[in-house]
């Protein structure tokens, strides 16, 4: 006769709660929290646009207006993000405080580049088979 839910459940739960120290764990929830707000900045599709414009170089904010074709409020909003998160640089006209000139942070780039690049390394992936489900573990 077939165990009760209850038994099944609890038993899973102690199962695992018992072996949860012998299993091997990588530490990721450091570097996930550290990849989050990355990953919330660059997430946004017209960010990503605006940073590959950028990749081209210097871009002026009636440049990136162009080729948006987004309210200007808008676009001022999505650079604040990217400012703020420190990917991007502004600096404004010498003579002509209406034109602001936008750039990479290098620094930040290599960073970011860096951050994403370790996480998504295809040599962190593991072969592991799942040990609740294992014909060994009597569930």
């Amino acid at each position: 006769m077939a165990a009760p839910r209850e038994d099944y459940n609890s038993t899973v739960t102690e199962l695992l709660s018992s072996t949860q120290e012998t299993l091997p764990r990588a530490d990721t929830s450091e570097r996930t929290k550290s990849l989050a707000p990355w990953l919330k900045v660059v997430g946004d599709p017209t960010r990503l646009r605006i940073l590959d414009l950028l990749m081209q170089g210097t871009q002026c904010n009636c440049e990136l207006g162009s080729a948006l074709g987004l309210a200007p409020n808008l676009i001022s909003h999505h650079l604040s993000v990217l400012r703020r998160a420190g990917l991007v640089t502004a600096e404004r006209h010498p003579t002509d405080a209406r034109w602001v000139y936008y750039t990479v942070d290098r620094a930040a780039l290599k960073e970011l580049q860096r951050a994403f690049g370790s996480f998504f390394d295809a040599a962190r992936l593991q072969e592991r088979d799942p040990f609740c489900c294992s014909p060994s573990s009597n569930l």
